[in-house]
């Protein structure tokens, strides 16, 4: 079984990273102010401009370390990459898949299918923990519309149709997302999905989770050889990761809007840790960040037993067993995906 190793998040603007033998150098300006073995990584996620020097990207690539980097609001920027090692086969299943619509919507309904089932998951556990501090009836109507959807995805044939129940699951479960939110509504409040960019500290919080979270789907697909930018929901987009997108769509609402949410209702995280642009946008500031990513791999650390295998792993490794039970299916191991189903 795959172990997870640490990941290292940049949050100064002012750090440039180099290599020293096998270690990972911090440096601002001439001064070296941090360095880390290369062996207890797994990824590296810059949120500083700076950049790195060449030699650093080249044993990451060969190391199989992910190294990426992104704007300080957590906007994806790039990621190196080296020479592949998956298996060419697996690959050119992958492709062949994609390429087939019908296919391609028998894996996407089961990622959708997770979606749906996990956000109604998570209606039921505020519904569950707060029924004195909730519009119960409200909760109930949502959950029961979102259950209502799961059998007619099951059936769906149709790509389009597919996005479409996709669509309507959402928009029930985000229709209760502010109810949700528990505490300091002055501050942390729902209205709607923003994104690009995030106009609330909600949003803000949504879109930090999201960006890390593909992240770690994306290091996932390729640590078990697929391509993490040929989809089947999402279709090619020059750029997009868009397999990435796929796979973290079921986890969406388990490991990145429970643990927003958890930031908040606990209060982890104030007003304090945002700044506010001339032109809209709410953004996490350096602090922010560094309060969300450190709380990000302390939940990682958490243990769960994984509903398909029954085995007891850590929250950080769903990804890359989702990425291999897709690996598998794909190889025609499996007779289908299985879908992360959250208990």
């Amino acid at each position: 079984m795959k172990q997870m190793l640490n990941t290292l998040y940049i949050n100064s603007d002012d750090i440039y990273l180099s290599l020293d033998g096998e270690n990972i150098v911090c440096n601002r300006g001439k001064e070296a102010v941090a360095r880390y073995p290369l062996h207890t990584l797994q990824n590296i996620i810059s949120f500083a401009y700076p950049g790195a020097f060449p030699a650093l990207m080249g044993a990451c690539a060969k190391r199989q370390i992910g190294l990426a980097f992104c704007t300080p609001s957590g906007k994806f920027l790039a990621r190196t990459c080296g020479s592949n090692f998956g298996n060419v086969l697996l690959r050119r299943e992958q492709y062949r898949i994609s390429d087939d619509e019908e296919k391609s919507c028998q894996i996407s309904r089961a990622m959708i299918l997770g979606k749906l089932y996990n956000s109604r998951w998570s209606i039921e556990r505020t519904r569950r923990d707060h029924r004195l501090r909730i519009d119960e009836p409200k909760f109930l109507k949502a959950s029961a519309q979102i259950q209502e959807l799961l059998p007619q995805v099951r059936q769906e044939t149709d790509l389009e149709r597919l996005r479409g129940l996709e669509g309507v699951g959402a928009s029930v479960y985000f229709s209760v997302f502010d109810d949700m939110i528990l505490g300091d509504k002055a501050n942390f409040f729902f209205r709607e999905r923003s994104r690009k960019p995030p106009l609330d500290a909600v949003n803000a919080l949504l879109s930090f989770a999201y960006s890390l979270l593909a992240n770690d789907c994306a290091s996932a697909l390729e640590s078990v050889g697929l391509d993490a930018y040929v989809g089947f929901l999402h279709r090619d987009r020059p750029g997009r990761k868009s397999l990435a997108l796929d796979l973290m769509e079921e986890l969406r609402p388990c490991m990145a809007d429970r643990f927003v949410l958890t930031l908040i209702n606990t209060k982890s995280i104030s007003a304090s840790d945002f700044q506010h642009m001339e032109s809209g946008a709410v953004l996490l500031n350096e602090s922010g960040r560094k309060l969300f990513v450190r709380k990000w791999q302390e939940k990682k650390k958490e243990s769960l037993t994984h509903p398909y295998l029954g085995e007891k792993l850590s929250w950080g490794m769903i990804p890359h067993i989702q990425a291999m039970l897709l690996a598998r299916y794909l190889r025609g191991d499996l007779d289908g995906y299985p879908p992360f189903l959250w208990k």
